[in-house]
């Protein structure tokens, strides 16, 4: 017992070091890494945690759960790049434990051990926990509310499922609060499809409505009560346009067609993407009727997920991934009842991925579509083959112990070399990062900036480059999705070139970013600029 404790701990130990190694490492890139990391940033320098603002303009897309977060790292231990990751890292990080202990509650010790494997190492899940964006830490608080859900219903005791079910309640409340009323909406619509296929609504009496609807308010309500006191304009933008209009609409151009997440849903469950479709036939099989059914209603959850987005206006890969812990803990338990050979066979498809990698390591200068990526793509390529030998290694070793007959030693295997592949090819992107980030832009501007001076952005919004500057910019022609903000707050922008040279002509000293293929139209404005930056996308000036 104490030996397989202390292997345990070591494993654990060992999957945080390489899950927490390259926040830093990598530079943040445009839109959503520079958007969220810069939000918060604003946060702490303005004192407002009630009001969303980006570049000074409100912005209602997305509830505070993860800007507070953020904003509180930036707090304790400074703005840079791996405190804007901390909260995707952190939650993806915690929902890999969460999946054991769901498993262990639900299924067993075994079955936790290989869904906890699965979900650490699903292609889609490690990517998404690295980069800075809303959905790693919504996955993970309604993965908990779902998972609060399973294990109340699964207890015989009253307040043992009471406890277990004020967990699922906060969890929907964080869930909201992380991205709004889907956090709410989309586990309830997937209970009442449950009930609905099992024919038996007597869950919907076992969910202690009271306290936890007391609980739920308790979390959700004083950000939203502040928000709307502080801007009544918030209601019609947040709950109406944000939550129905987007979804119904193409208004976001998002659009996609309905097969859209095929590629990426078996893509993104890599290296288990044989094992999860096995998992999902046999799960539509195992039809049960009378007490609770975990494993129908995980089946359930995944595959509302994937038809609600499917028919969504506005599609994204990591719309997807609040499917893969409730796949994880399917394929974990299915994996428990697999001779070892059978999941050989299943596994053996997935060193066709380390292959590919070869092959795009070999084209990549090919594949550029401008001089800028021509330069920077063959940097790239060394990463990928690194990441390729590493997984074709490691998936060797899987498969020679599952032929063996050793399950777990080969599960493990599998489970760790698709990791270190993910975090190299995704370490690696830096190396082509510049061509989607203004850092460098940063370092050689930032001596001229300074808050007291004006910076106008033209014809543009460059994501990055505030983090990076810790500096906001006037909007000059352009609105993009700042355009509700400007709406309300249209004395922080301008709207004509030429508004913009006279308010240049008017400062004793300006800065100004402007994309290279515009600089000829700014000249014609007969302003006095100087070139302070040039590069194939941007050029930066100052009034001499």
């Amino acid at each position: 017992m104490r030996s397989t404790r202390a292997a345990g701990l070591f494993l654990l130990f060992a999957l945080a070091l390489v899950w927490f190694a390259n926040l830093e490492y990598r530079t943040l890139i445009k839109p959503d890494e520079g958007r969220y990391a810069e939000i918060p940033r604003e946060m702490v320098v303005s004192g407002d945690w009630v009001t969303p603002r980006l570049n000074e303009l409100k912005y209602f897309e997305k509830p505070p759960l993860q800007y507070w977060a953020t904003a509180t790292a930036y707090t304790l231990f400074g703005d840079e790049q791996w405190t804007s990751r901390l909260w995707a890292a952190l939650t993806g990080f915690a929902g890999i434990l969460l999946v054991w202990l769901t498993g262990v509650k639900l299924f067993g010790r075994e079955a936790a051990g290989y869904a906890a494997l699965i979900l650490s190492s699903s292609l889609l899940y490690v990517l998404m926990a690295h980069i800075n964006t809303l959905d790693m830490g919504v996955t993970f608080f309604i993965t908990l509310g779902i998972a609060g859900l399973l294990i109340a219903q699964n207890e015989a005791e009253v307040r043992s499922r009471r406890r277990w079910m004020l967990v699922a309640w906060a969890g929907l409340a964080l869930a909201v609060l992380s991205k709004g009323l889907m956090g709410i909406v989309l586990p309830g619509a997937a209970l009442f499809i449950y009930c609905l296929v099992q024919r038996d609504f007597s869950v919907l009496k076992r969910m202690h409505w009271l306290p936890g609807l007391a609980l739920f308010f308790a979390i959700v309500s004083p950000w939203f009560y502040l928000v709307m006191k502080a801007n009544p304009e918030f209601f019609e933008r947040f709950f109406i346009y944000e939550h129905y209009t987007r979804f119904t609409t193409k208004d976001l151009g998002r659009y996609q067609p309905w097969h859209y997440f095929i590629p990426i849903l078996l893509a993104g469950a890599l290296p288990w993407t044989v094992t999860l479709l096995d998992s999902m036939r046999r799960g539509l099989d195992s039809v049960a009727a009378g007490q609770f059914n975990a494993s129908r209603f995980l089946l359930i959850w995944a595959i509302f997920i994937y038809l609600f987005f499917s028919i969504s206006g506005s599609k994204l890969p990591s719309y997807l991934l609040p499917m893969f812990p409730a796949l994880a803990l399917l394929m974990g338990r299915h994996i428990v009842a697999m001779r070892s050979r059978t999941l050989f066979w299943q596994l053996a498809p997935a060193l066709l991925m380390p292959l590919l990698l070869i092959v795009l390591a070999s084209i990549m200068g090919r594949l550029a579509d401008t001089p800028n990526q021509a330069a920077l793509y063959p940097h790239y390529a060394p990463w990928l083959f690194v990441a390729a030998v590493v997984g074709l290694a490691g998936l060797g070793l899987g498969l020679r112990a599952l032929w063996r007959g050793e399950k777990f030693s080969g599960v493990l295997a599998v489970a760790v070399a698709a990791l270190l592949t993910a975090q190299i090819g995704l370490s690696g992107y830096e190396s082509i990062a510049r061509e989607r980030s203004a850092r460098h832009i940063a370092e050689v501007i930032h001596s001229e900036v300074s808050p007291e001076i004006p910076f106008y952005s033209v014809l543009t919004y460059e994501q990055t480059l505030a983090f990076y500057l810790k500096h906001t910019f006037t909007l000059v022609q352009y609105q993009d999705e700042m355009a509700y903000g400007i709406q309300q707050e249209p004395q922080r922008y301008i709207p004509t070139l030429a508004a913009f040279a006279s308010a240049w002509n008017a400062q004793p000293r300006a800065l100004a970013i402007m994309p290279s293929y515009a600089y000829p139209q700014i000249q014609q404005l007969g302003i006095s600029m100087q070139i302070i930056f040039q590069d194939t996308q941007h050029i930066v000036v100052k009034k001499p």
